[in-house]
């Protein structure tokens, strides 16, 4: 987790920090619907690697945006949620949607 003495000075810099790349915002948007294994989040985030959506759930678990829940089976099973602090931002994603809806309608 993030400390406070760590985070930059401008709010904005801040949510950028947190959810600053393609993925992690696509992540969001596709957790916000509910838990998803990784298999699902794999196939619904298009293009991304393996590696690098690993990468980010992991980097996002550790900033308190979602949690991992392993499973103790025969082959493992993993689920990613988001947590209150993931939610608090559906809002942004709500207004990026609704941007871009704008934007696809004036670029027809």
């Amino acid at each position: 987790m993030i400390t406070k003495s760590e985070l930059p000075a401008c709010p904005v810099e801040i949510t950028l920090m947190l959810i600053g790349d393609k993925w992690k915002v696509l992540i969001l948007r596709d957790l916000r619907n509910g838990t998803k294994r990784f298999g699902e989040l794999k196939k619904s985030v298009t293009g991304i690697s393996q590696k690098v959506l690993t990468a980010n759930l992991r980097n996002m678990e550790e900033n308190g945006l979602l949690t991992r829940t392993v499973f103790p089976e025969v082959p493992p099973r993993v689920e990613y949620t988001l947590t209150e602090l993931g939610h608090s931002m559906e809002p942004i994603l709500d207004s990026m949607a609704a941007w871009g809806t704008n934007f696809q309608k004036n670029v027809e």
